[in-house]
């Protein structure tokens, strides 16, 4: 389970689906509310 979630974080985050904290930080980063975040780590789950 736990590779699951880090797995999805990765692919999250590799796609620049990311909060305001972390899209700040990169360039061409699509912002979206936490509630977005956990939304896009489930569908890449």
């Amino acid at each position: 389970a736990a590779d699951l979630v880090i797995n999805s974080m990765e692919k999250t985050i590799g796609e620049k689906v990311v909060t305001y904290d972390f899209a700040r930080l990169m360039d061409g980063a699509t912002e979206v509310k936490c509630s977005e975040f956990g939304q896009a780590l489930i569908a890449n789950m």
